[in-house]
């Protein structure tokens, strides 16, 4: 049984491995913001990011076409999170304050992968709490999975006490223009100010 272990956790690590290559080969000269890219999906960007249907702070229905109205940056965690999710919330409210300190408007977007505990009003008071333009979302099982399925985004909950349980799910960030959709992800161990830079440069190009 340990050596089925090791080999599933070989195999798990070869797969990352070779998905991090393929988040972040050059750009291609034909892009627009090729200048701006420091990652390229394999197929293109636009096979991530899409049409999603969420409910918000208000418990209210609303679609990808009600949230993105301008340049957005987008993060799937979860308000119990008790470390990664506030740190990188707060990175990305930071790098909309930086972005707005130099003329630009972007909205950050949090979207919950919990929705058995994140209700809108307690996703609505996380994302309020994390930055007063911050949009929370949250759903049914059905609409967080399609949504993060959109974004190829992982998530799965650890088994656990029914109301304190864990959920292992991936950290990048996403910028979504309205009209172009995904466009760049960023690494958690990117800066305000390197967040803010690539933001500012593909808002220029748009």
């Amino acid at each position: 049984m340990t050596r089925l272990y090791a080999l599933l956790a070989a195999l798990f690590i070869a797969a990352l491995a070779g998905g991090t290559w393929f988040l972040t080969r050059p750009g291609d000269s034909d892009d627009k913001f090729a200048q701006c890219r420091s990652s390229k999906i394999a197929g293109g960007a636009d096979t991530i990011g899409g049409p999603f249907e969420l409910v918000n702070s208000k418990g209210e229905t609303v679609t990808d076409k009600d949230v993105i109205t301008e340049p957005s940056l987008l993060y799937f965690g979860y308000t119990f999170c008790p470390d990664v999710c506030p740190l990188d919330v707060s990175r990305n409210a930071e790098a909309i304050d930086v972005l707005d300190e130099r003329g630009y408007s972007v909205t950050p977007v949090f979207i919950s992968i919990d929705p058995d505990r994140d209700t809108p009003e307690v996703v609505g008071d996380f994302a309020y709490n994390m930055h007063e333009k911050m949009i929370g979302l949250t759903g049914s099982a059905e609409q967080v999975k399609a949504a993060s399925q959109a974004y190829k985004t992982y998530y799965k909950k650890q088994d656990g006490d029914e109301d304190y349980y864990l959920v292992d799910h991936s950290t990048f960030a996403y910028l979504v223009l309205p009209e172009d959709g995904f466009v760049e992800f960023f690494r958690r161990d990117e800066t305000p100010e390197q967040v803010a830079d690539k933001i500012g440069c593909f808002i220029d190009n748009m």
